[in-house]
């Protein structure tokens, strides 16, 4: 991964975290994105001790606030002429119905609209890439999603886990229908089930939702570190045997089946035509 510009939204904790370490071990250079300015700071301090040549930088945004992600965009390709990898992992869950800036519904805005009008800003500079690729972070949650297009941005009656699996729902419509239009460049698309991860996913909910969350996969035996989570991130990230590899979802460096429903081209395109309309970013 020398000479290879990765991007990494969420990367200050858990398996964005665990990503860019072993991103960073494969000399890889890293452009970290996450709300928490402090531990962003802390994480490029601790991948510079471990390599003093290792190349960081930091950029401070809210991936739901479509007005962050637009000025973070600006910045970055006014820093850097190419991106290699973009890593859309940060993503969140909240108990109560809470709104962007925008006035979107928040779950949707941070885990995947923030995500889409992140890449589509940054997609000339993949194209630039010898060979681009992009990961989008889903979750086996989202064969519990269902996407009634004129409930997603402001839901009457709110709930948490479908507001949830319908997020992740839509990285994997993403997924697919970004892979279909890129097929002419070469880069690839492909999204990924972390697993059970044991991290501070649900803690903005209260220390209750949290531990319920992290119990639930203990008594399933399915909880991993996020060291292991990361795993299949960076293998789709560096491995030739996954470079022309594109509309895919992956488990454990697998490809397997997501849900019958993920793969409704008519959904995925009705879902593009909204997000391009929330975020007012171009068609590709």
């Amino acid at each position: 991964m020398k000479n290879k510009l990765c991007l990494i939204t969420g990367a200050t904790s858990g398996i964005g975290r665990a990503t860019a370490l072993k991103l960073a071990d494969l000399g890889a250079s890293l452009l970290l994105l996450s709300r928490n300015e402090k531990m962003g700071e802390k994480i490029c301090d601790q991948i510079k001790k471990g390599n003093s040549n290792a190349q960081t930088k930091f950029y401070k945004v809210d991936i739901s606030s479509m007005k962050e992600v637009s000025n973070v965009s600006e910045k970055i390709k006014a820093d850097f002429d190419h991106i290699d990898v973009l890593i859309n992992n940060a993503g969140a869950r909240f108990d109560q119905y809470f709104k962007n800036d925008e006035g979107i519904e928040l779950t949707f805005a941070t885990n995947h609209l923030g995500h889409f009008l992140l890449t589509l800003s940054l997609i000339e500079m993949l194209k630039k890439a010898p060979q681009g690729r992009i990961i989008n972070i889903s979750s086996p949650a989202h064969s519990r999603g269902t996407l009634e297009f004129d409930d997603i941005v402001a839901p009457a009656n709110y709930d948490r886990r479908l507001a949830y699996g319908r997020s992740k729902l839509a990285n994997l419509y993403f997924t697919y229908e970004l892979s279909s239009r890129l097929k002419n460049y070469k880069i690839t698309v492909n999204a990924v089930d972390p697993g059970g991860v044991a991290t501070n996913f649900s803690r903005n909910n209260g220390i209750y939702a949290w531990l319920k969350h992290y119990l639930s996969y203990i008594l399933q035996l399915k909880l991993i570190s996020p060291q292991k989570a990361a795993e299949t991130i960076v293998y789709l990230a560096s491995s030739e045997d996954v470079s022309k590899t594109t509309g895919k979802y992956f488990y454990e460096k697998k490809e397997i089946n997501s849900s019958p429903a993920s793969y409704s081209k008519e959904a995925a395109l009705k879902l593009w035509q909204i997000s391009s309309k929330l975020t007012g970013s171009g068609s590709l």
